[in-house]
């Protein structure tokens, strides 16, 4: 009996009887042999961790677009503390904390530059629409690797691709992932939203920081406990309606005040203004599907420099588009999304 062998025998032993295990894995699209050392699920991780996609995110921004200073959250600062939270109640739950791990450090590698203001933007240029979740299963099915993609497992891929709030993963680890992405990024845009001076803790309402808590790390202690009560041994990840209330209030009043803020949005309108809209009028991407994300960038410097843009925010969003050109570049590559059958 090798480790891998080992530890499998160990998650059959003391794994909840609800949670996903290595060795009953559906398997990859193409065949692989096995590690002596580590199970599916730790592999899949080992490769999103060194993949370029994973690396790119620390170019990519939350909230604020351009932010001065080197303590506001990126896709990949992000993306690690949507990992801890999620493998914190994972293994609470005694679910496989290695699937848990794959699917948060995967699930927003197809995050666009410029935040959802990117996505949105693109949305618009591409006739058959573009969503972040997608885009992550393309990098992972096919643009990593010379287009060979990373060959994960099906849970790793249904976790990424079910991880926003409309979407319904088929095991109880991406459903700890899905929720551990909504308990991180309202707490730490909170977070950032202080320190950009955008609100203070005494704006948010007492109505959900009364239930919720009075500080980020009051916070997360309320959501993550009480996840792990209302959910352990049973086949769910469920929260109380009192706190998942508060949680979604918390979040809309995010929305309100913080998403939509023109303070901290003013560097979108420069994205809506100048970017790939306007690119539009001069290139069709549905039918010129050979058009380079290198000339996409050419032009969209073009444009600025026609408007007389600051040279500084010229050079910025040529780096942000930049850490984008391998998502972009050959010719439009569509996925062939999955099927999950449990």
């Amino acid at each position: 009996m090798n480790i891998r062998e080992k530890n499998e025998k160990m998650e059959m032993e003391y794994l909840s009887l609800y949670a996903a295990k290595s060795c009953e894995s559906m398997g990859r699209d193409r065949e692989e042999a096995q590690c002596d050392i580590r199970t599916v699920y730790q592999r899949d991780r080992d490769r999103i961790i060194h993949c370029k996609a994973f690396r790119r995110l620390k170019h990519k921004t939350q909230v604020f677009l351009a932010p001065m200073g080197d303590h506001y959250r990126t896709r990949l600062t992000h993306t690690l503390e949507v990992s801890q939270i999620a493998r914190t109640i994972s293994k609470s739950l005694d679910l496989n904390e290695d699937l848990t791990e794959a699917i948060a450090l995967g699930h927003d590698l197809g995050h666009t530059p410029f935040g959802h203001a990117g996505e949105r933007t693109l949305n618009k240029v591409c006739s058959l629409g573009f969503a972040h979740a997608k885009q992550s299963i393309r990098v992972v099915e096919v643009l990593e690797n010379n287009g060979l993609g990373l060959n994960l497992t099906k849970e790793v891929r249904d976790g990424i691709l079910n991880h926003r709030t409309s979407g319904t993963p088929h095991t109880l680890e991406g459903k700890v992932v899905r929720l551990s992405d909504k308990i991180a990024y309202i707490n730490h845009d909170i977070d950032d939203a202080i320190r950009g001076k955008i609100i203070t803790e005494n704006d948010i309402p007492k109505a959900y920081t009364e239930i919720l808590g009075k500080s980020t790390k009051e916070r997360l202690n309320t959501l993550v406990h009480d996840i792990v009560k209302n959910s352990y041994d049973k086949p769910d990840i469920l929260m109380s309606q009192e706190i998942e209330e508060a949680m979604m209030g918390l979040r809309q009043y995010m929305f309100e005040s913080v998403y939509t803020n023109p303070v901290a949005k003013i560097e979108e309108i420069k994205v809506k203004e100048i970017s790939f809209y306007q690119i539009n009028h001069h290139y069709s991407i549905t039918n010129d599907l050979k058009l380079t994300a290198h000339s996409l960038i050419a032009r969209y410097l073009e444009i600025l420099i026609a408007q007389d843009d600051n040279i500084d925010t010229i050079n910025t969003i040529n780096l942000l588009l930049e850490s984008f050109t391998n998502e972009l570049d050959n010719e439009l590559i569509y996925p062939k999304f999955i099927t999950y059958t449990p």
